[in-house]
């Protein structure tokens, strides 16, 4: 996927007042392993978590799966940013 497919998902991803969460659950994956962006495990977390908000069940067993890899405080930024993006967006 070439950098401006994954900007044109975060802008999707930024007008998802309609959006479902398979919008975040695929950043996620982007993130997790690394595909066309730098794998980013709290940036992946975040996505996940956003997904698994919207109804999105595989994401939230890639988020459990994924913190199981993280830090305490890597969890604790990635709940801040999905936090942070929920609430201005």
């Amino acid at each position: 996927m070439a950098r401006y497919e994954i900007a044109e998902l975060e802008t999707a991803a930024i007008a998802a007042g309609q959006a479902s969460g398979d919008i975040f659950y695929r950043l996620g994956l982007m993130y997790s392993t690394g595909a066309s962006v730098k794998t980013d495990r709290v940036t992946a977390h975040k996505w996940f978590n956003l997904a698994a908000m919207r109804g999105n069940g595989e994401a939230a067993r890639l988020r459990r799966e994924l913190a199981a890899e993280m830090t305490d405080a890597e969890i604790a930024t990635a709940l801040r940013a999905a936090r942070e993006w929920a609430k201005t967006h």
